[in-house]
C-alpha cells in the first residue's frame, strides 16, 4: 500500500495558485492604499484650510482699516497654504470690517488629492471664520 505525501497529485493541482492570488490581490491592496492616502490628504487639506481661515480672520481683525485687514488676511493664508493648495488657487474674501463688528474671512483653494503620485485629483475646499474687531488693535 502506497501513501501519498505532500508531493502527491493533489499538490500538483495547486501549483501556480499563489501566483494567481498575487496577480489579483496585489492591485487591490495597492488601490486600497491609494484611497487611504487620498482620504488622508483630503482631511489634512480641509484642516489646513479651516486653520488658515481662522488665522486670517484673527490677523485681519487686528488691523485698523479694511484694506490693511485684507492684506494681513491674505498674507496669513498664503503663508500657511503654500504646500497644501495647488499653485494659484487660493482665494480670500473678507467682509464686515466695522468697529464692534466681526471680520469674516472665506478661504478656498484646490487641495492636492493624489497629485504627489501622479494622479491629478483635486478637491475644492472652503473654510469660513469670523473674529471680532479688536477695539484695542495696534496703532500705526
Amino acid at each position: 500500500m502506497r501513501v501519498r505525501g505532500r508531493t502527491g497529485s493533489s499538490a500538483r493541482g495547486d501549483r501556480g495558485l499563489s501566483t494567481v492570488e498575487v496577480v489579483f490581490i496585489a492591485p487591490l491592496i495597492m488601490l486600497f492604499i491609494l484611497v487611504l492616502v487620498s482620504f488622508g490628504q483630503t482631511v489634512s487639506g480641509r484642516s489646513a484650510v479651516y486653520g488658515a481661515a481662522r488665522d486670517a480672520a484673527r490677523a485681519g481683525s487686528l488691523e485698523r482699516s479694511a484694506g490693511a485687514a485684507m492684506a494681513a488676511a491674505r498674507e496669513a493664508v498664503t503663508d500657511q497654504l503654500d504646500d497644501v493648495c495647488v499653485g494659484g488657487t487660493v482665494e480670500v474674501d473678507g467682509s464686515g470690517f466695522a468697529l464692534g463688528g466681526l471680520f469674516t474671512v472665506v478661504v478656498s483653494c484646490e487641495v492636492r488629492g493624489l497629485d504627489l503620485m501622479g494622479i491629478g485629483l483635486e478637491t475644492r475646499m472652503e473654510g469660513t471664520s469670523s473674529s471680532p474687531i479688536d477695539p484695542y488693535r495696534r496703532i500705526e
